[in-house]
């Protein structure tokens, strides 16, 4: 059995963050990874390509209304699904962090606004993110971006125009992306290739940021390394071990004096379950009963328009050009009322094209033809990010089917709200209606779907409504340390990413405050 102080179960952008911020203050950390070890040469800018970087690990059994966007929102290897995000960096606005105290529903949050605003500064600055703070007048306060915006091309600019013909602002998407060449990084080329990882560089996915700092301090990964279950002492207050199977087959245990869970929302609730035992019957963590509990995903939809005017909609980002929160939450007291972003201008390929013609059953024979070619010139993109409120219902829990080591496999129950459904549908006219203001001829929406993956193991400030506190270490044991949007109470409007990285950056901080404490009760 082989030990290290820190262990790290997935190497997406948390745990690799957590990685370099521990190690470098001179812990020894060993991050454990599923899927295959990946180098930038590797990243290639293609369809099938793309494809490849998905979740490809155990199966994940879906029910529900809406069930979640598996496998496209899980990564499978070294960066996760970080590796192909679009790298929209929003902050959650004040209000997301106290949905309960102002509207009687939903949760708060164990820390406020305040409470994280120094790591989205500091994190803007050290990564790099692109966009224009005065223009984004709906954001919280914060120090203004270190990168002029991202270029607007026609697409963008096009549709904007049914903005200000409605009187509604807009702004340029706040991105992790290089505008600029930035931190011995590359400015973005523009080509869209966002999905397939950019092969250049310039996104701030966790290979381009933390590869050299992670190797400079020594800090190991194992690769196909399937992780099962956690091994506790005998208190149960305590992990003492990680079991793992490596790629031949072979179990091995890792002992570590923190673990760190920083696997994607569905995984980490598994690896909770499947580590039941006599100190823990319900499994670790969970006294509480929520693990695997109040699973979210935000509504969403996607917003057509043919133009009669070429839209150049090949150039730019996959996430976006602009973007707009006139119909975001105000913060004030009183009931509820969902809100939702618009993303504006998304870059798009011929498969992707080809996609959006599958979605619409009217389109077979000469018309899907005469479809391709005019939307390959004239078809421009929207798309809405819906509030969605915690529900116990939806959940993860382990399925009678196993793996191939034996562990139970994961089934994910997840269904909106008619809160969640009826903004998913007010997005939709509203965006259809911005679209032919714009001068769109034809207008359709695609079917409402869900994007991205949150709670599960929520943190709060009552042990017995919560998994961890404000800084992932969960209620019931010291050493065991939650990170990723898993953690998340409730899910505000935006993609979660960067709130992701500022709570796994305050979490660093406080295991190496309280890190005599942790390594001595060992």
């Amino acid at each position: 059995m082989s030990e290290t102080d820190v262990a790290i179960v997935g190497s997406g952008a948390t745990g690799t963050l957590l990685a370099a911020r521990l190690a470098a203050k001179g812990l020894k950390v060993v991050i454990l990874e599923g899927g295959p070890n990946r180098i930038p040469a590797q990243l290639i800018s293609s369809t099938v390509w793309s494809r490849r970087l998905k979740w490809a690990g155990p199966q994940v059994r879906l029910a529900g209304d809406e069930p979640l966007p598996f496998p496209f929102e899980a990564g499978w290897g070294r960066g996760g699904s970080a590796l192909h995000h679009y790298a929209c960096w929003f902050r959650l606005h004040r209000e997301d962090f106290g949905i309960a105290s102002l509207h009687g529903v939903g949760r708060d949050w164990p820390m406020h606004y305040e409470d994280l605003r120094p790591y989205y500064d500091t994190l803007q600055r050290e990564i790099g993110v692109s966009g224009d703070a005065e223009r984004e007048v709906w954001r919280p306060p914060g120090d203004p971006y270190p990168m002029p915006p991202q270029p607007v091309y026609r697409q963008a600019e096009l549709i904007s125009r049914g903005f200000e013909r409605r009187g509604l602002r807009v702004a340029p998407l706040p991105m992790a992306i290089n505008s600029v060449p930035y931190n011995g990084r590359p400015a973005c080329i523009q080509d869209g290739w966002c999905d397939a990882g950019c092969p250049t560089g310039a996104l701030a996915n966790p290979i381009a940021i933390f590869a050299e700092a992670l190797e400079r301090t020594g800090v190991k990964t194992l690769y196909r390394a399937a992780v099962t279950r956690l091994v506790s002492d005998a208190s149960g207050h305590r992990v003492q071990a990680v079991e793992y199977f490596d790629s031949h087959g072979q179990r091995h245990a890792l002992r570590a004096h923190v673990v760190i869970l920083a696997a994607f929302a569905v995984q980490n609730p598994r690896i909770l379950l499947n580590s039941s035992s006599s100190q823990h019957p319900a499994g670790v963590a969970n006294s509480s009963g929520l693990v695997g509990r109040c699973l979210m995903s935000h509504g969403a939809v996607n917003l057509y328009g043919m133009f009669d005017e070429p839209t150049e909609n090949h150039l730019g980002r996959t996430g976006g050009q602009l973007f707009s929160q006139e119909h975001y939450r105000t913060g004030k007291p009183g009931p509820f009322e969902p809100g939702y972003t618009l993303r504006i201008g998304n870059a798009l390929k011929l498969g992707d094209i080809g996609g959006i013609a599958n979605a619409r059953a009217d389109l077979y024979g000469a018309a899907l033809t005469d479809f391709m070619r005019r939307a390959a010139v004239n078809l421009g993109t929207m798309s809405a990010l819906c509030d969605s409120l915690p529900s116990v219902s939806n959940r993860v829990e382990l399925s009678s089917e196993k793996d191939a080591h034996g562990a139970a496999l994961a089934r994910v129950v997840h269904s909106f709200d008619d809160e969640t459904r009826r903004t998913i549908v007010a997005a939709t006219e509203e965006g259809k209606k911005l679209l032919q203001d714009a001068g769109a001829r034809e207008v359709w929406a695609a079917p409402p779907r869900t994007e991205h993956l949150m709670g599960g193991t929520l943190m709060g400030t009552d042990r017995a409504r919560s998994v961890t506190n404000g800084y992932g270490q969960t209620h019931d044991v010291e050493n065991l340390f939650i990170a990723g949007p898993g953690l998340f109470p409730t899910s505000g409007a935006v993609n979660p990413t960067f709130t992701a990285l500022a709570l796994a950056a305050r979490s660093a901080d406080y295991i190496l405050a309280q890190w005599t404490g942790l390594r001595a009760a060992a």
